[in-house]
């Protein structure tokens, strides 16, 4: 009992430690990288941070943007290395103001403003896994994030416009984005009201998993997972 009580008390500490010597800007991602690190060792581990507990008072800015193919640029360079890309995801945060997201990257002690041009996570698999004699879908995203399909993380199609962005920082400015079509894409919930894109390849696996049936002209996917069926609406041609 002493251990362990101890051992909270020297996390705690450890963790005060770690916030109270914070480099003065975290918009810098080598600075930013290297303190996740390290409030990371004193969360034992865990993957997700409970963002939701933290109550930053400082707002910077950071040039850092989420494509619509899901990667992540920075300072007008590609993120390579896909530990950090699953790192930053692990503290991404979502607010709405006045009906327009905006998406950031969420420490204790600071939070960086970032752009996203359509969902910031991605979903390139999905499998069928079994429990207690059940069977659930299962999709994994680009980042690591884990996720059944249930009540709690649907599946939606939407529609997505390249000139209206899901990030308010974020103006298209070209010809080319200007005179793109809209598309339908297809999203689910993951977490902390963050969606992820299902990657094209994903989606058709998924309707060769579930069925396809028409109805009143219209297209519909069914898919079961858990005690549950879903049904999709599917876009016409």
């Amino acid at each position: 009992m002493n251990d362990n009580i101890n051992n909270t008390m020297a996390n705690s500490k450890k963790t005060t430690e770690t916030i109270n010597n914070q480099p003065s800007h975290l918009n810098d991602i080598d600075a930013l990288s290297q303190y996740i690190k390290d409030t990371a060792g004193v969360r034992e581990g865990r993957a997700i941070p409970l963002l939701e507990n933290w109550h930053p008072q400082t707002v910077a800015d950071m040039d850092l943007l989420i494509k619509s193919n899901g990667e992540w640029w920075h300072e007008g360079e590609k993120v390579t290395r896909e530990s950090l890309v699953s790192l930053f995801a692990s503290i991404l945060w979502k607010e709405d103001h006045d009906g327009m997201a905006e998406y950031f990257l969420k420490t204790p002690v600071q939070k960086l403003r970032i752009q996203v041009e359509d969902a910031p996570l991605l979903i390139n698999d999905v499998g069928i896994v079994k429990e207690d004699d059940k069977s659930w879908l299962e999709f994994t995203t680009t980042t690591g994030d884990v996720v059944r399909l249930d009540n709690e993380h649907p599946i939606t199609l939407q529609a997505y416009n390249p000139t209206l962005t899901h990030n308010a920082n974020i103006k298209a400015d070209n010809k080319q984005d200007q005179t793109s079509e809209v598309s339908v894409r297809p999203y689910m919930t993951v977490r902390n009201g963050l969606t992820a894109l299902i990657a094209r390849h994903t989606f058709y696996h998924l309707t060769e998993i579930g069925e396809l049936t028409e109805c009143n002209g219209e297209t519909i996917l069914t898919l079961q997972s858990g005690a549950e069926s879903y049904q999709i609406s599917m876009p016409a041609d």
